[in-house]
C-alpha cells in the first residue's frame, strides 16, 4: 500500500477542476474524465482526493476521507507518544564546595545522565570570587572525574558574567 499524506487543503470532490485528472488504484493507474471518476467515487460510496495537484494532470484517489485523516491523526499522535524528550538537569555547585559535597552532586548528576537527560552544572562566583575563577575550573575538573564513565562534554566550561557553566551529555 502506497503511502500519501494528505493535508486538509487537499481538494475534494467537486473542488477538483481539472478535466482529466490521473486516477490511482491499488496497482494501476489511468487517466480518465473528472466527471467519471466522481461518479466512480460516488458509487463506491468514497470521496475524490487530489494526492497532487500540481501534477499534469492532477493526481487522484478514491478514499474515504474522513477515515484517512482519522488515521492520520492517530499515527501522528502516535508518532509524538513515541518521541524521546530529552531534558535540561541542572547542578550548582559553588567555588568553595567539599569534596563529600561534590560528591553526592555526582551522585544526581549521574542519575539524571543514566535516564538521558543532559546536565547543566553551573557555579555562580560572588564578590571577590570572581577573582579566582580558576577555583572554580579545579571544581568542575573534580566533578568531571567522578562521571567520566557516565558522560560528554557537550560544551566545555565557559564563564559568562559572574556564572561558570558546563553542559554534560549521556555517554552513548
Amino acid at each position: 500500500m502506497e503511502v500519501y499524506t494528505i493535508n486538509k487543503k487537499n481538494n475534494l470532490n467537486e473542488e477538483i477542476r481539472a478535466e482529466k485528472v490521473r486516477l490511482v488504484g491499488e496497482k494501476e493507474s489511468e487517466i480518465v474524465n473528472t466527471r467519471d471518476a466522481l461518479n466512480m467515487a460516488r458509487e463506491q460510496g468514497m470521496d475524490l482526493v487530489a494526492v497532487s495537484p500540481q501534477a499534469k494532470p492532477p493526481v487522484c484517489k478514491i478514499m474515504n476521507y474522513s477515515k484517512f485523516l482519522y488515521e492520520q491523526s492517530k499515527k501522528a499522535k502516535q508518532a509524538k507518544k513515541n518521541q524521546k524528550i530529552v531534558e535540561l538537569k541542572e547542578v550548582r555547585l559553588s567555588a568553595t564546595i567539599e569534596e563529600n559535597d561534590i560528591e553526592i552532586k555526582a551522585n544526581n548528576a549521574r542519575k539524571f545522565l543514566t535516564k538521558g537527560n543532559k546536565v547543566k552544572v553551573s557555579i555562580r562566583f560572588r564578590g571577590r570570587q570572581n577573582n579566582y575563577t580558576s577555583l572554580g575550573r579545579k571544581v568542575f575538573d573534580t566533578f568531571l572525574s567522578k562521571l567520566d564513565e557516565n558522560s560528554v562534554v557537550e560544551r566545555a566550561p565557559k564563564l559568562e558574567g559572574n556564572n561558570m557553566f558546563m553542559i554534560l551529555a549521556p555517554k552513548k
